[in-house]
């Protein structure tokens, strides 16, 4: 199958047509001879046997790679799967990964899940799965040998910089329930809100309400002020997101979508709803593992004004992904029932200033690393937007790193930028209440 994908992906950068061309008549006759005589030559010619429906998902898989990281051809099963990802629960190991290499690089774990008690971390490459080798397939293959039925074993070989040799770590499949949303009470007098958000599914949005909504009503603590913990969270659904900035906003910008190649923009998103928290002080943390839907929560409140921002610089994943279902009028081989659909880069993330996410991240108000612990090295934790295989450069800015360390440590004790948002909340409680007893 590797050589196959090769076969396929040379054909087609060579033919360099776009996946607009494919659904029309404007794809030349010469472009569709060459394609259909390659396939051809394909299934008659290769040395093994080959399948048809394997072969044209190959090629547009491999016309898919070479525009960007993140559009991709997603079959009927993993379209499936997608759908249940936004819900909140699938089953696998609870991770966050992405193409780097020719293999399967982690963004981050998502708390709780098998791969985060297993010890992965950011950073870690993926180079075999069960003894096989991940260079040849694409995300979605390998996400796929990944997948499976709950409480069977799965063996993957992690390569850590750091580390001259690579490693096998075993873990059980479990059904993943994102824990979406964690809260508390922080601080020496209770009076600290802590909301950690560790994705946008569905669901975040009404959890988070609901949360804010318990610690406001309690008549057992005073919270004064709140920390919204956006750290090592991959993104999600933009109208998450939105909502989500909506609690905190009473008006003015969320977040725009812009075509730069068009000078276009496509839709501004605008606060709607008052302040839930009556503007309590607010901190957000993030990292480099604060991608997509958590940058835009962060940029809109520090556009705003309505945030300090502590932390890290963000990931950098400020372009926007459209999902086109494919239906039989839309493509040129041969017809199916169903045919899955295709994520496609479609436009950009602007903050509310408009400064574009994408390639840049979101810069910190007070930049603060997390010491790294001794038995590690800071390199295994750095994540970016710009160390991604043909990410779309920000045509803003120079070119520079996106991203940073997305490590946290699990001993909370150790987290010297949760322990140093608690201490400016603190003394900022202190100074309110002694403004309120002069006045």
């Amino acid at each position: 199958m590797y050589q196959l994908q090769r076969i396929l992906l040379v054909a087609l950068m060579v033919v360099g047509f776009s996946l607009n061309l494919l659904a029309s008549d404007e794809l030349s006759q010469e472009n569709k001879n060459l394609l259909q005589s390659v396939i051809e030559l394909v299934k008659d010619e290769y040395i093994d046997e080959t399948n048809e429906d394997e072969i044209v998902e190959s090629a547009i898989n491999g016309m898919l790679q070479s525009l960007d990281p993140h559009s991709i051809y997603l079959n009927p099963k993993n379209f499936s799967e997608l759908k249940n990802d936004t819900r909140g629960e699938f089953g696998g190991l609870g991770i966050e990964v992405t193409m780097e290499k020719g293999l399967v690089k982690v963004i981050s774990p998502i708390d709780g899940t098998p791969a985060y008690r297993a010890g992965i971390t950011e950073g870690d490459y993926i180079t075999h799965i069960n003894k096989e080798a991940i260079i040849g397939k694409n995300l979605s293959d390998a996400v796929e040998l990944m997948r499976g039925k709950p409480n069977t074993a799965i063996e993957i070989t992690i390569a850590r910089d750091g580390i001259d040799e690579g490693f096998d770590i075993k873990i059980i499949r479990e059904i993943i329930k994102i824990p979406g949303i964690l809260t508390r009470v922080e601080g020496a007098k209770e009076n600290i809100g802590y909301l950690r958000v560790s994705a946008f599914n569905e669901k975040t949005a009404g959890k988070l309400y609901n949360e804010i909504m318990k610690l406001e009503s309690n008549p057992l603590v005073n919270i004064e002020s709140y920390i919204l913990d956006l750290r090592r969270n991959p993104g999600g659904l933009l109208g998450q997101a939105i909502e989500v900035s909506n609690f905190f906003i009473g008006k003015g910008t969320i977040v725009s979508t812009k075509r730069p190649r068009f000078e276009e923009t496509i839709n501004e998103y605008k606060a709607r709803r008052g302040d839930i928290i009556s503007n309590k002080p607010l901190i957000v943390l993030v990292n480099g593992g604060s991608a997509s839907a958590s940058e835009i929560v962060a940029g809109a409140l520090q556009d705003n004004n309505r945030a300090i921002i502590l932390g890290t610089k963000t990931f950098g994943k400020g372009s926007v992904q459209t999902l086109f279902p494919l239906t039989k009028n839309k493509l040129f081989f041969s017809a199916k029932e169903k045919y899955g659909a295709v994520k496609l880069t479609t436009a950009e993330y602007f903050t509310p200033s408009g400064k574009s996410i994408q390639a840049k991240g979101i810069t910190p108000d007070i930049i603060l690393n997390q010491k790294i612990e001794d038995d590690l090295t800071s390199e295994v934790f750095q994540v970016g937007e710009t160390q991604l295989n043909q990410h779309i450069e920000n045509k803003e800015i120079e070119k520079i790193q996106s991203g940073s360390s997305a490590y946290i440590p699990r001993d909370e004790d150790k987290d010297t930028q949760l322990i140093q948002a608690i201490e400016i909340l603190s003394d900022l409680n202190e100074k309110i209440i002694e403004t309120h007893e002069i006045n």
